[in-house]
């Protein structure tokens, strides 16, 4: 997905729901903050979305612009229709979030994730596809190792998920290390 694929998925999910803003989660909320993102971070066609004021209303975004919709079939990509419980992140995530607004999506507002918290809950999830994304945000320096063990300790999970996260972080980081050494 490119930037201006995500744009066009703010734009048609407002015509929809008739919100003005909302919230990006999951791997493709890192075209906020890079919207020239490498195409390794690209792979995925879909964008996690909900209404920030009306999260119920993520159904009609699902219904109408979701996977296998005619608008997927039409242009290759889709909106996901989540719920703020969808992501686990950290604490304080509201406050560091990026702005997307532009003419190309009507002016209306798509809040994506900052790269940091987008790793820190990539790890929370902890799949394959999850641990590839982190390895690109790290080599690719948009994220940086020291500020994601941060949020990883600013999770809302247990002690044993910070750990097995903060492990799972070290691990990509060794690595990327040797792969660059």
């Amino acid at each position: 997905m490119r930037r201006r694929e995500l744009e066009h998925l703010i734009r048609a999910s407002a015509g929809i729901t008739n919100e003005y803003e909302f919230v990006i989660v999951g791997s493709q909320s890192v075209l906020g903050e890079f919207p020239d993102a490498p195409d390794q971070l690209l792979q995925s066609v879909e964008a996690d979305i909900y209404p920030l004021h009306s999260p119920d209303k993520a159904d009609l975004i699902d219904g109408s612009i979701g996977e296998g919709s005619p608008f997927h079939d039409n242009f290759g990509y889709y909106a996901q229709g989540v719920g703020p419980e969808t992501a686990v992140l950290p604490q304080g995530w509201q406050d560091r979030l990026v702005k997307v607004q532009s003419e190309n999506t009507d002016l209306k507002i798509g809040w994506c994730l900052e790269p940091h918290d987008l790793a820190a809950s990539k790890l929370a999830a902890a799949r394959e596809k999850d641990r590839e994304f982190i390895s690109a945000l790290l080599r690719y320096g948009l994220v940086r190792t020291e500020e994601v063990e941060k949020r990883i300790q600013a999770m809302p999970v247990a002690d044993t998920d910070k750990r097995r996260m903060s492990m799972m972080l070290s691990r990509i980081d060794r690595e990327i290390g040797k792969s660059s050494g």
